[in-house]
């Protein structure tokens, strides 16, 4: 019941669309006839000239001129106002929306037969080597299809041709894998005669899209035969004769995908074979597939001396994924000298350089010969000097793609530089990993810290590469250019840091954590004073400032005292104390010279985060040094704390509060005095609160004396300077009266 029911309906369907192919046929030769009798109606108008008076005739001129400047103006106006052409996507997604039925068609049509064969296996209907001639039968006449189509639907001709292939290809594994009905080698034999028909198909259809089918099947058609021996030779030696064909049929069509995809296919094997099995062979492979990939690459500058975009970014990929694989194998098989093979493809691209510089015509192709020829020689000295493999050669690729962006302006360089710039710092940070475990590193020149320094360097570098983009692109890729400069200033402060730390490891941690901080203050200190150079962001600027000062609490705080503490258990000299102290020349330039200058201070907080860092450190430091002058051990230093904090301490807030208030009211900033009076009344509450109750008599008298002149003094200076405020303001509204009664 159920195959009767099908049947009808397949005949239903049958019947509809030969009545739809009718209609459609006679619609076609309505509109050719129409076509025919709208040329034949259509006849010229002649004009003849004594038929125009003089006066019309030059009037005519006139308009005529006219008309054809204004065409012209029109003309120049349409090139300036041309929309921006389309991105590289745009065919491939024109071509899905025309052709996506076809492609589903044609792949449900696959799976429809896949199915059925599959139920008449089950059924026990055929048997192993029937089923195989049916797959052929089936894939052959799909093919013969697309044939009597190409005439009038040549994509959906190729489209079908193509799953015509695919099925030759199923069938050809199924029958090896699961029936053994032929041996490796004739089913190889049959596979390559599949993919060489598919080609010589391809050509005489003139399709790009059989071809792709055609590379596709090629490729993974030794996925399909494979028995798991991995006889590589035999591999790869089909393979290059593979790309070989690629190569032709792109030099004779100019069909850029097939090379992509022949590079992508290759890579991928090629880098899974030199991870499982390194051998001295697969060298030759490598220089045979840059060879070939290297020529496709330069197709296009061969014909028109013109770089394409995905030539350019060819050129890149296969210049650096060459460097890793066989440097990968050198290094496997401790072969020398290392570099040998950075040297040559410098000196392969050196060549088209020259070429480039003897024609005095420094356009792109000389920017871009360029970039990759030093970009490989900084690489085969920073290999030479052991440095890690993976983390050098991203890095300076990355800078090399964004130098190229910059030339170019192609925004694809822009992509690829964003997405290998995270992998750069994921590789970074593998091989700081091993500062944990490797033990008698030479200072810098160890592998770890010189593969940083290529990191560092290269990071610097791409600073200064995207400082010197036009504003119009600054705008555009702010978010992008704010990520990175906080990322690359980030690198270069763990590289540096990590190799001081491990250096000093066997000292006592708070030595450590002291050379740390400090470190971390004149790092930051660095970005500041080149601020302008390196074109920081306002906020940014902002945001590093705040992190200073903060930083400079952390340590007078929490450092310092660790540091005192390890000076009287005499685990650090004394002397090193010293050493500490140098964080004052960064803090004395930032508040002299580089606050004012910034736009720290346009928040009111800002004051506040500046004048309680300022109050932090002199207070540490004057505890520090009183108790580094008068403690000998750790017990007599917690007597000698607490008789600072009761006597000293006020005095020196004081003393500071006064400072402010003076200050705010001087320059006329009211978060300076405010500043003064809070600290003043913490101060006074402190006193009165604490302090008092803890003092012996002298040492009260003493405490409430001086803070009784203090405090008169202040009041004095306030008083004064209050004086002095109006009556500049006084004589300022006196002149301006003057002034008024002049001008009446």
């Amino acid at each position: 019941m159920e195959n009767s029911f099908s049947i009808i309906l397949l005949i239903f369907f049958f019947l509809i669309y030969y009545k739809l192919n009718k209609k459609i046929n006679h619609l076609e030769d309505e509109i050719d006839e129409l076509k025919k009798n709208s040329l034949q109606s259509t006849t010229p108008i002649e004009i003849k000239q004594e038929q125009i008076i003089p006066e019309a005739s030059a009037t005519l001129k006139e308009t005529i001129q006219e008309l054809k400047q204004n065409t012209e103006e029109q003309n120049i106006s349409e090139e300036v106002l041309l929309p921006p052409q389309k991105d590289w996507a745009t065919p491939i997604f024109d071509f899905l929306k025309q052709n996506a039925l076809t492609i589903i068609g044609i792949f449900t049509l696959v799976l429809g037969i896949g199915y059925f064969v599959k139920y008449a296996i089950d059924k026990n209907w055929i048997g192993e080597t029937a089923r195989a001639g049916v797959g052929f039968l089936i894939g052959g006449g799909i093919m013969l299809i697309g044939y009597f189509l190409k005439k009038n639907y040549s994509v959906f001709s190729s489209i079908i041709t193509g799953g015509g292939i695919s099925i030759l290809y199923f069938t050809t594994t199924i029958a090896f894998r699961e029936y053994q009905l032929f041996s490796q080698n004739i089913a190889f034999a049959i596979t390559c005669l599949i993919t060489l028909l598919s080609i010589l198909l391809s050509y005489y259809y003139k399709s790009e899209i059989l071809i792709i089918f055609s590379l596709f099947g090629g490729f993974l058609a030794p996925l399909m035969i494979s028995t798991g021996e991995s006889n590589y030779p035999f591999l790869f030696t089909y393979l290059m004769v593979l790309n070989a064909g690629m190569l032709i049929i792109a030099f004779l069509k100019q069909w850029k995908s097939v090379g992509w995809i022949a590079f992508i296919f290759t890579t991928v094997y090629l880098s899974y074979w030199t991870i499982e099995k390194t051998q001295l062979l697969t060298i030759y492979f490598y220089i045979i597939a840059y060879i070939i990939f290297y020529a496709f690459a330069l197709q296009g500058y061969i014909r028109k001396n013109v770089l394409s975009t995905f030539d350019i970014l060819m050129l890149v990929l296969i210049n650096f994924s060459s460097i890793i694989g066989l440097v990968y194998i050198f290094n496997e098989l401790q072969y020398e000298p290392i570099i040998v093979f950075p040297l040559i493809f410098a000196f392969v691209n050196s060549l088209l350089l020259v070429k480039e510089y003897n024609k005095k015509e420094f356009t792109t192709n000389y920017s871009v010969f360029t970039g990759i020829t030093i970009s490989l020689v900084t690489i085969a000295i920073a290999l030479q000097f052991k440095t890690h493999l993976i983390t050098t050669v991203w890095a300076i690729e990355a800078t090399l793609l964004l130098y190229i962006w910059k030339k170019t302006n192609l925004n694809i360089f822009k992509i690829c530089f964003y997405v290998l710039f995270p992998l750069v710092i994921i590789t970074q940070m593998i091989t700081w990993a091993e500062y944990y475990t490797a033990k008698n590193l030479a200072i810098i020149f160890n592998p770890v810290f010189l593969t940083s320094s290529v990191t560092v360097i290269t990071t610097l570098t791409n600073l200064i590469l995207l400082k010197k983009l036009p504003e119009t692109q600054k705008q555009d890729n702010s978010f992008f250019e704010y990520t990175f400069k906080i990322l690359s200033f980030g690198v270069i402060y763990v590289a540096l840091l990590l190799e001081i730390i491990y250096h000093i490891s066997e000292k006592p941690s708070s030595f450590i954590f002291s050379i740390a901080v400090l470190f971390s203050v004149y790092y930051l200190f660095a970005i500041l004073l080149f601020r302008k150079k390196l074109d920081l962001n306002k906020d940014l600027e902002t945001g590093l400032i705040s992190i200073f000062l903060l930083l400079l609490i952390l340590n007078v705080t929490f450092s310092a005292s660790e540091l005192v503490n390890s000076i009287l258990l005499k685990n650090i000299h004394s002397n090193f104390y010293i050493v500490h102290l140098l964080y004052w020349i960064p803090f004395i330039y930032t508040l002299w010279k580089i606050l004012p200058e910034s736009d720290f201070f346009k928040t009111k907080i800002s004051y506040w985060l500046a004048s309680i860092t300022f109050v932090i450190v002199i207070s540490s430091e004057l505890y520090h040094l009183y108790i580094l002058g008068n403690a000998t051990t750790l017990s007599t230093a917690w007597k000698l704390q607490k008789h600072f904090s009761i006597l000293y301490l006020p005095i020196i807030w004081a003393i500071l509060a006064s400072l402010f208030i003076y200050s705010g009211l001087k320059k006329n900033i009211p978060e300076l005095s405010k500043v003064g009076f809070v600290l003043l009344g913490l101060m006074i509450l402190k006193l009165y609160a604490y302090d008092i109750w803890q003092m012996d008599n002298i040492s009260r008298i003493i405490a409430f004396i001086l803070l009784g002149i203090i405090l008169l003094l202040s009041s004095f200076m306030f008083q004064r300077l209050k004086n002095i405020i109006k009556n500049m303001v006084d004589k300022k509204d006196e002149k301006s009266k003057n002034e008024n009664l002049e001008s009446q």
